[in-house]
């Protein structure tokens, strides 16, 4: 018995610590940018921990598939982009608490699954990469200050990426802690281990909604949650769609009021629990996600101290980490925006449109750039179609 279990125990560690490892940069920036305090950023990277670690043990348990729920990387790099509006952390909150009901009527009413799912893939993941763009420069941006941390950080993500690629983003971030703490020294940790809850009161706006919970709506949409059903199938597994996003989308709801942002489905994370090294046994294999689950929550309770190293890091290389994060997400946004031919157009004009940082009305670079990217589209459709007419 011992031996059945020792894969998956494996598996969902590997899985649980290193994508936790990979993305906290991104998650801190983003709570940074939007105004949070400390101890609101605490809650909620403690809160959103211990709710993704619920849901993956209980829906794997339930429907015996290792189904992965994660925070949206993605959407953190949106939410950093989103800070530069000045909106307030409440106006934010009310925007994450719209973004939760927007996951739940998805859930319930299909027809809003397949109106996101009706938005070109290039279009949406040429706002991504767009958005995100910042933040893949970050870390050369950084090497005019910071090369003797970034050089070697660099080279091993490069050689990792070219060896042992699930490892590149993981370790090259984890390294990157590392080596300021050995250069330029962190503060020693504060606070207890389980932070105080903070409870945020949600306020609303129109640029709110416009500028961050639609937004990330769709990200979470096209770069997780679809991705994630996508992955799963090729090893067989047909995520029941519906009660996930009812599950993700009530959580986002109730852990909004902590200032946690979108759960969704994992893509990476979810390839590492769903593959054979996970069990050679498929029907076992939700034991990996649901330990994994297990892991979450113990990382819950020692968050504290960890933000608060976190924070003490000079912002410039919160930036750099969180950029070696989204190296990936950036390569597979800008393969899927140039795929289709016919719509390299629309979605390079998304690229650029989210990558200048374009902020109207109180409202950021990823509205404004999906919707130009769907208006140049539209244009461009109903020009092939009045010619061949």
């Amino acid at each position: 018995m011992a031996s059945d279990l020792r894969a998956p125990i494996l598996a969902g560690s590997v899985a649980s610590i290193t994508g936790t490892a990979a993305s906290m940069g991104v998650v801190l920036s983003a709570l940074t940018a939007l105004g949070a305090s400390p101890s609101q950023i605490a809650t909620a990277v403690s809160v959103m921990l211990f709710l993704y670690g619920a849901l993956s043990i209980i829906l794997s348990w339930r429907y015996k598939q290792p189904i992965s729920i994660v925070w949206s990387t993605p959407g953190a790099a949106l939410l950093v982009a989103s800070g530069t509006l000045g909106l307030g952390f409440e106006n934010a909150v009310g925007a994450f608490l719209v973004t939760g009901l927007l996951l739940t009527i998805t859930g319930l009413w299909p027809a809003l699954g397949r109106l996101v799912s009706s938005i070109p893939k290039p279009i949406a993941s040429a706002m991504l990469a767009g958005v995100i763009f910042p933040f893949c420069t970050a870390p050369f941006v950084s090497i005019h200050d910071y090369a003797g941390i970034m050089l070697p950080v660099l080279v091993i993500w490069l050689l990792l990426y070219r060896f042992a690629t699930v490892w590149a983003a993981p370790v090259a971030v984890t390294l990157t802690f590392v080596l300021i703490a050995i250069q330029l020294g962190v503060k020693s940790p504060t606070g207890s281990w389980l932070p105080d809850l903070s409870i945020v009161t949600p306020s609303f706006s129109i640029a709110a909604v416009a500028g961050i919970a639609i937004p990330l709506y769709l990200v979470t949409m096209a770069s997780q949650n679809i991705p994630g059903i996508a992955i799963m199938k090729t090893f067989d597994y047909q995520v029941p769609f519906r009660p996930v996003l009812l599950w993700t989308g009530l959580a986002t709801v109730a852990g909004s009021f902590f200032g946690t942002f979108a759960l969704n489905l994992a893509a990476i994370t979810a390839a590492l629990n769903a593959n054979e090294h996970a069990h050679k046994d498929p029907q076992r294999r939700w034991l990996a996600s649901t330990f994994g689950g297990v892991i979450y929550i113990a990382l819950a309770f020692v968050v504290g101290p960890l933000v608060s190293i976190v924070l003490s890091v000079p912002h410039d290389l919160i930036l750099a980490a969180a950029g070696i994060a989204l190296f990936g997400t950036m390569i597979n946004s800008i393969s899927a925006a140039v795929e289709v031919v016919e719509l390299r157009m629309p979605a390079i004009i998304t690229f650029l449109v989210g990558a200048s940082g374009l902020a109207m009305f109180g409202v950021g670079p990823g509205f404004w750039a999906l919707l130009v990217g769907v208006i140049v589209w539209q244009a461009l459709t109903l020009g092939l179609k009045s010619k061949r007419a």
